[in-house]
């Protein structure tokens, strides 16, 4: 009988200019790590190489893809699903970190804490979209039992939310999952739960 276990390495992507500048960068900003972001992902590569991944699974955004490029090129099968995208920030994205966006942004933020989950700026995606299309990525990733160990390299804002998604907790409650680049959640699903076995670990990156 095949076993219905599986283990989740979900690991947000390396740094970008923007993430250093302090600039939002979502769905619509599809960027490439910068010096420090390669570091980390070399990094990373050397503190999990031995890990057995069956698969990869990225986001449709080439930062993540260049995050764990080296699991891939040691012959690891990858999947790109959209459902891993970043939140899209619509028409903050890639603008300047002044005051007013500063404030825009957290402003967004606290009514998403209250619990106004379909709140989004212009062009942008709602918490309850997000976890909409992140629940499609999940299906494909929970359909295939033979893939045991996973490795999944998404996004700060999407992560949040999709830890929310496998814990069963309310989108209200994304704040409690911290993170920073290339930051390591890793997460066992044993036929009926989730449970995070390894939280916001960044022992790799010293």
């Amino acid at each position: 009988m095949k076993s219905s276990l599986k283990t989740l390495y979900i690991v947000r992507h390396g740094q970008t200019e923007l993430n250093r500048l302090g600039i939002v960068q979502g769905r619509g900003r599809d960027t490439d790590l910068n010096r420090e972001g390669r570091k980390q992902a070399e990094q990373f590569f050397n503190a999990y190489k031995q890990v057995h991944f069956d698969k990869i699974y990225i986001s449709e955004l080439k930062r993540t893809q260049q995050s764990i490029q080296a699991f891939i090129d040691s012959g690891i099968p990858y999947e790109k699903l959209s459902g891993l995208d970043e939140l899209a920030w619509g028409i903050l994205e890639g603008q300047p970190s002044t005051p007013e966006n500063k404030s825009a942004f957290l402003k967004l933020i606290r009514h998403w804490l209250d619990g106004k989950l379909d709140e989004k700026f212009e062009g942008g995606e709602s918490p309850n979209e997000v976890k909409a299309r992140q629940l499609e990525a999940l299906k494909t990733i929970m359909s295939r039992p033979k893939e045991e160990t996973v490795l999944i390299c998404m996004h700060g804002r999407a992560m949040r939310l999709f830890m929310c998604v496998l814990l069963n907790k309310p989108l209200t409650e994304m704040e409690s999952f911290p993170h920073q680049n290339l930051v390591l959640y890793k997460v066992t699903w044993d036929g009926t739960k989730y449970e995070i076995v390894d939280f916001n670990n960044a022992s790799h990156l010293k």
